[in-house]
């Protein structure tokens, strides 16, 4: 059974936001027993009939967020899409009210070990990664968090470990990790929308580090490296040798190893995922399995049988000898220069970048010098597709196109063989699609179709 936690008894309580993490953490609630009032500021929450159904004795404020409101409460427990920076949100704590998020109730009741991973980009496939390992090895684990099932809805008694998943929004109101052992994959600019730079995101990703066991994090990514202040036992990868504590890449007679102090453990070549950022991945899971203590016979096979997820530097097909890949999940420039830097061949200009969407506020300066490397056109689409063609128009030739379908279309036409088409919107989706999964089928759509017309060249 699920342990009451101080923090909920007698408590006046709000639940803000109705999406997937509200409903979790209503549910939660309402199986210990704990009443709350529900808060979201559209007038019809997506969960709205699920929550008339089970939770019908719950009162629901809708609409515009109002201090009058806020005020009959002592205790808000946020969703992670509701950002802090509305005024309304910001004046709580002066008002005596607490603000929590789902990982606080969920750090203050699982039983069971917890390892939780962050960064801007290959947190789902490394956390995936980590999950499978852990169920080859035995043990009873729950995945989830910001990936696939909220955080709330995995606990169990029976539990061996819990793999998380967590957002920078996740991690903004979190004092204390409980002693999970965590990782910061990287950082790079993303969700400029909600933070005002760089340096205010990445302060949110490193809140991770308060309360670890175990810190692992990026020693080629100085951004990841977690304060001194924080004092935490910490371990580090990256794709260049390992020395003592260090998990990288070592050479011996017998080929090129993911390696941890100098020893080698799997042959690079025998990964299933390939390319650098893919290494980066493995590396990362590697270290963060064995700091678990799971067997390194489990480690290996699975990345030697884990083939990626769904459109994520996935590979579609061949055609005419030119490999199409579906990278939708790449939703920032730092995921997109990783996918460019991953399938470039030096020496040679073998990609064809398909790219656009919504910018989230984002600059695509980063992008130019791999764009000019291994970019041999780009091919434009999308709400802020005149936004990359500024920065990155002179350093490769532009193509404009009026959707996927389009974009896809031009790419058929130039592309030769041995080139590599890389669908990598380095933006997010919300212009067009319902999600980077939805744009994500519409590309492949388009790969197996003749395609369709509506593009212009832009250069």
């Amino acid at each position: 059974m699920k342990t009451l936690d101080y923090k909920l008894i007698n408590r006046t309580i709000a639940i803000v936001g109705m999406g997937a993490t509200g409903l979790s953490v209503a549910r939660f609630l309402s199986s210990m027993c704990i009443s709350f009032q529900i808060i979201d500021s559209r007038e019809t929450p997506p969960n709205f009939d699920l929550i008339l159904k089970e939770f019908p004795d719950a009162p629901l404020f809708l609409g515009e967020f109002s201090m009058e409101i806020f005020k009959k409460f002592d205790l808000v427990i946020l969703s992670p899409g509701v950002s802090l920076n509305q005024p309304v949100l910001c004046d709580l704590k002066s008002h005596g009210v607490e603000v929590i998020g789902d990982l606080e109730l969920f750090l203050s009741v699982a039983k069971a070990p917890i390892a939780a991973i962050t960064g801007s980009n290959g947190k789902s496939t490394v956390t995936t990664m980590v999950g499978m390992m852990a169920q080859s090895s035995g043990l009873d684990v729950a995945v989830g968090g910001n990936l696939g099932t909220p955080m709330l809805d995995l606990l169990s008694d029976d539990r061996d470990l819990y793999v998380l998943e967590l957002s920078s929004f996740q991690l903004e109101l979190i004092e204390d990790m409980k002693g999970a052992i965590v990782c910061l994959l990287n950082v790079s600019a993303d969700h400029m929308d909600r933070y005002d730079n760089l340096k205010e995101y990445a302060a949110a990703k490193h809140r991770i580090f308060n309360g670890a066991s175990v810190a692992i994090f990026n020693r080629e990514d100085h951004q990841t490296t977690p304060s001194a202040a924080v004092g935490v036992k910490s371990f580090n990868f990256a794709l260049d040798t390992s020395d003592k504590d260090q998990f990288g890449i070592n050479f011996s007679d017998q080929g090129k190893f993911l390696s941890f102090d100098a020893n080698p453990l799997v042959e690079i070549s025998s990964i299933a995922t390939q390319g650098k950022h893919n290494h980066m991945n493995a590396l990362a899971a590697l270290a963060i399995g064995s700091v678990i203590g799971i067997k390194p016979e489990f480690i290996i096979s699975t990345l030697k049988s884990f083939k990626g997820l769904p459109h994520r530097c996935e590979a579609v097909t061949t055609l005419n000898d030119v490999l199409f890949i579906n990278d939708s999940k790449g939703t920032n420039v730092g995921a997109t220069l990783a996918a460019i830097e991953g399938f470039g061949t030096l020496g040679r200009k073998n990609l064809l970048l398909l790219a656009g969407g919504q910018a989230k506020g984002q600059n695509f300066d980063q992008l130019k010098q791999a764009v000019e490397k291994f970019v041999k056109c780009g091919v434009f689409f999308g709400q802020d597709a005149d936004q990359i063609e500024n920065v990155l128009g002179s350093k490769t030739k532009v193509y404009r196109a009026d959707s996927v379908a389009s974009a896809v279309s031009i790419a058929k036409r130039e592309a030769t063989a041995g080139d590599i088409v890389l669908f990598s919107p380095a933006c997010a989706s919300f212009d067009s699609f319902s999600g980077f999964e939805e744009r994500g089928r519409s590309y492949q759509k388009a790969v197996f179709s003749d395609g369709s017309l509506g593009a212009y060249c832009a250069s």
